[in-house]
């Protein structure tokens, strides 16, 4: 068996069983090593920054050294099944990205959700479940400057919260319309302060202070994948860290990359789509057209079926759904259980 795949579907069978159970001793484990990391840095708050690394470039490294000048930084990074919130596979597996980010300056990696099986709220519900487990007192995120987002700074930092509506981004406590969109580094954080205040209201009590971050210009993450795949390193020095370039050039080198990156699943996902209840894998208007226009025979044909949703990567998450194959419910289980276990990926050691 291929060996992403070999992985795709332990990550499966992990996801199933963290619908039923709680690994406590997880919990009391990770706040050891925390406690440990506070008492040698001399620091005393927890930075907790949710980030893909996908690859890890100098946006990244900054914004993680703006983080650790406040605590000791826990970077979230998902997670199993390997799927981006953009529904698609990541570049390559997190322990690669793991490492990048343990080379950059973090001081710990735990494992986040899987992304690319869930709607933008359900991920970021486990999210913020995921920095509360971890004693998360500061969140620093970068940003695009723009007019809408200075007035969701403004209110963030006065601690009120943010609720992101299709064209109305309002202040929840004073009710003032902010602004009609964001972009979407932007709309990221807006969502977070509104699933904080979400929770809070189901009981949570997690009131975290966000660190402001102004994003790097001229950095893009299609060209270093791309430039990546055919080892042009120098079109792409001044984007990554020397940290990240090292990593990338051994694989490259060693050969070992082309088989590291990772890809669809495709027989797997017709597999779902032709033969499969699709009403217990993915949204009832989904799988009724499915079923209608069955049997598939390429992805293409997939896709072009699909309605479309309110996010762009509808589809895409869609493809990750018939893929995982995973049941709508056990997903929800898995969803109010979240986390049921903390996974160390990696630590900074000095």
């Amino acid at each position: 068996m291929d060996l992403n795949l070999e992985n795709f579907l332990k990550d499966r069978e992990e996801i199933i069983r963290d619908a039923e159970r709680k690994d406590e001793k997880s919990f009391k484990d990770f706040k050891k090593i925390v406690e440990e990391i506070k008492e040698r840095e001399n620091k005393n708050k927890i930075v907790c920054d949710f980030t893909e690394y996908n690859p890890l470039h100098k946006g990244h490294k900054y914004a993680l050294e703006k983080g650790k000048e406040h605590g000791v930084f826990i970077s979230v990074l998902p997670g199993p099944l390997e799927r981006s919130g953009r529904g698609i596979p990541y570049f390559l597996n997190r322990y690669i990205r793991a490492e990048m980010a343990i080379k950059a300056g973090a001081d710990i990696v735990v494992e986040g959700p899987p992304m690319g099986i869930m709607g933008s709220g359900q991920y970021m519900r486990c999210l913020i479940k995921m920095f509360y487990s971890l004693g998360a007192e500061i969140i620093p995120r970068g940003y695009i400057p723009e007019e809408t987002m200075e007035k969701v700074i403004d209110c963030i930092n006065k601690g009120y919260h943010i609720q992101v509506k299709p064209y109305k981004i309002s202040c929840i406590e004073t009710g003032e319309v902010l602004g009609e969109k964001l972009s979407i580094d932007n709309y990221v954080i807006a969502s977070m302060s509104q699933m904080i205040y979400k929770l809070n209201k189901e009981g949570l009590e997690f009131i975290p202070k966000f660190v402001f971050v102004k994003r790097l210009e001229g950095i893009s993450g299609t060209k270093i994948r791309e430039a990546i795949s055919s080892g042009k390193f120098n079109e792409i020095k001044d984007m990554l860290p020397e940290t990240t370039l090292e990593i990338l050039k051994e694989l490259y080198e060693s050969g070992r990359l082309n088989d590291l990156i990772l890809k669809r699943f495709e027989d797997r996902i017709l597999e779902t789509a032709n033969e499969y209840d699709l009403y217990e894998y993915s949204p009832s208007n989904v799988a009724e057209i499915l079923e209608k226009k069955r049997p598939f025979n390429s992805i293409e044909e997939i896709k072009n079926s699909l309605p479309y949703g309110f996010s762009r990567h509808f589809r895409e998450r869609i493809l990750s759904k018939l893929e995982a194959r995973i049941l709508n419910e056990t997903l929800s289980k898995y969803i109010n259980n979240y986390p049921a276990k903390i996974r160390i990926l990696a630590v900074r050691e000095d």
